[in-house]
């Protein structure tokens, strides 16, 4: 292990590390607001999982920050206070915070050591069934945009909502042709398999899925199944597996189903960890622990069946109660690389899942559709 730690130490140094999904927007909102000044996020702000020093310990390059709203009238501009939310961040903190519309951006703000800052809205309710708001949203530097999130959109259905149109409509592949075009990567994590298979029909670029792990591991309907997976490779995209306990570990999954049975009546959650003291009560079954090797074996899933050229990383921090063992925040990520390095993974294979694939995929977008296509 400790010649592993060295190894990846000094790898993380030569070679970005890309984390695909942050949700700090939403969950410094719901902390305080927006403001900035209420909590100085340049020394440890114990309530997120995310702060600067700890972003500086897990040897974090570049960070996609999730934008996301609930699914409401207000949804549009509500995404644009996340934007700006995300500039005024970068602003207050630019000796070690750089804006990076672009993968050159982002490899200039790694030599310079400061920690590259992308956005990615999380959901097609943000658009409001609007082209031009898509066109003015990638115009302010937002490089994905997940298709749908919890709840289907009247052009896309999700996984987690009743299936209405199987796939995408007419407006969903219109959504789709217009981000190739100007250069934003369609995600399909959140949607519907169905809306995956759709996609990856009808689209002209790369994929990613920002925060989505392996079905065949664990299955529940946020997680991609493996010809999925085998699509994925012949299109060239990314799926950046994530660390959220209900996606990874199928013990935890089959655990919840348990819980929520027995204790249907009283209306808890076992998904909130403040629900747990009384679920013991109804639900005498122990949670089994999630762990980092839980995620190993996601990404080796993944690495299997797609290629080591299309597998990346979404934590999904600050988006999610808890997080495994020997995960627990944006400190960790080199836990992760230290497992795999003593799995045998070599120097290249761990630099391609740090950050290679998905810079690989956001450089095609910039050269496909630049910022000022509009």
């Amino acid at each position: 292990m400790t010649t592993s730690v060295a190894r990846v130490q000094a790898l993380l140094q030569e070679n970005p590390l890309i984390d695909g999904h942050n949700d700090l927007p939403i969950a410094f909102w719901e902390l305080c607001g927006y403001d900035l000044d209420a909590h100085d996020l340049s020394v440890s702000v114990p309530q997120l999982n995310t702060d600067l020093p700890r972003l500086r310990l897990g040897q974090v390059a570049a960070q996609f920050w999730s934008l996301w709203v609930p699914q409401d009238d207000d949804a549009v501009r509500r995404t644009f206070e996340q934007i700006d939310f995300v500039h005024r961040l970068v602003e207050r903190f630019g000796e070690s915070m750089a804006l990076t519309p672009t993968a050159d951006d982002v490899e200039a703000a790694f030599k310079e050591r400061r920690i590259a800052s992308l956005m990615g809205m999380e959901g097609g309710h943000s658009i409001g069934e609007s082209l031009g708001v898509l066109r003015i949203m990638r115009a302010l530097g937002v490089r994905y945009m997940t298709l749908t999130h919890n709840n289907n959109v009247s052009w896309a259905d999700s996984a987690t909502d009743e299936p209405v149109l199987g796939g995408l409509n007419d407006f969903g592949e219109q959504v789709v042709a217009e981000m190739n075009r100007i250069g934003m990567l369609v995600d399909l994590s959140h949607v519907s398999a169905d809306t995956m298979r759709h996609a990856l029909r009808v689209t002209s670029a790369p994929v990613i899925f920002s925060h989505s792990s392996a079905r065949a591991v664990c299955d529940v309907p946020r997680n991609v199944p493996d010809d999925v997976l085998q699509t994925l490779a012949g299109n060239g995209g990314v799926c950046m597996v994530t660390f959220v306990p209900y996606f990874v570990s199928q013990a935890f999954v089959d655990w919840v189903a348990g819980a929520r049975e027995a204790a249907a009546d009283q209306g808890l959650d076992p998904l909130k960890p403040a629900d747990r003291k009384k679920l013991r009560e109804a639900y005498a079954v122990p949670a089994p622990k999630v762990t980092l090797d839980d995620v190993v074996t996601h990404v080796e899933h993944v690495r299997e069946v797609a290629g080591i050229d299309h597998v990346g990383i979404g934590g999904d921090y600050d988006g999610c109660p808890e997080f495994p063992v020997g995960l627990p925040d944006v400190a960790s990520y080199p836990s992760l690389f230290y497992a795999l390095a003593d799995r045998g993974w070599s120097d290249q294979d761990l630099a391609k899942l740090a950050g290679g694939n998905i810079l690989r995929v956001l450089r095609a977008a910039d050269e496909a559709g630049p910022a000022r296509a509009r």
